[in-house]
């Protein structure tokens, strides 16, 4: 498991692996992860008529243990009948209070995952948030982890491994979310062996 805190060499280490993924895109994966966070945008603004800060939160709050499609058509559902279904009980509660009205943002752990996704969707040109997931934990440690727990619920070792990203994009001149939604495109497919079967996020 990642520790919470990490030598310099350690988090130099991280930063490497991370351009080193960057560094394996095709030109394809490579379009494909740079405009991730924007079509995904999109869809906030379609699903909610305009308000993509609250389809962000819905799209989100919905995330946990589901593949994007899943996690795309229980937020299209929850739009479309006003009732959201489909997921554990805590998910669908924090999405009613978002399709109320209450701000997303007071609403979703927003230094954890869950809230760095809709913050990436809410505004993909967002020059901090970093989405720290299961496979972008796995590229930054150069490792498959598989089942095996990474701790990615304690916040400082969420926040390290955020750094390490921002740091890599810092050097790539890029944004955090860019590297972060691009390597996550090259590692996904290289775990799956195949470019069109997107695993869970």
């Amino acid at each position: 498991m990642v520790p919470a805190t990490a030598s310099e060499e350690t988090r130099e280490r991280y930063v490497r692996n991370i351009i080193d993924m960057w560094r394996a895109a095709t030109p394809d994966q490579l379009q494909r992860g740079r405009t991730w966070y924007r079509t995904a945008h999109d869809l906030a603004s379609m699903i909610s008529e305009g308000d993509a800060r609250a389809g962000a939160g819905v799209i989100a709050a919905l995330s946990a243990n589901k593949s994007w499609p899943q996690n795309a058509r229980l937020a299209r559902r929850a739009y479309a009948t006003g009732v959201p279904s489909g997921h554990v009980r805590d998910a669908l509660a924090k999405v009613t209070r978002i399709m109320s009205g209450e701000d997303p943002a007071d609403v979703l752990p927003m230094e954890r995952k869950t809230g760095m996704f809709f913050r990436c969707i809410a505004d993909p040109c967002d020059p901090d948030a970093v989405v720290i997931d299961r496979h972008a934990h796995d590229v930054a440690v150069g490792e498959i982890y598989g089942t095996r727990e990474r701790g990615l619920g304690n916040a400082r070792r969420y926040a390290l491994l955020a750094h390490c990203y921002r740091e890599a994009a810092l050097r790539l001149g890029e944004l955090p979310s860019t590297v972060q939604s691009v390597t996550w495109v090259v590692h996904t497919e290289r775990i799956a062996g195949t470019g069109t079967r997107p695993p869970r996020r």
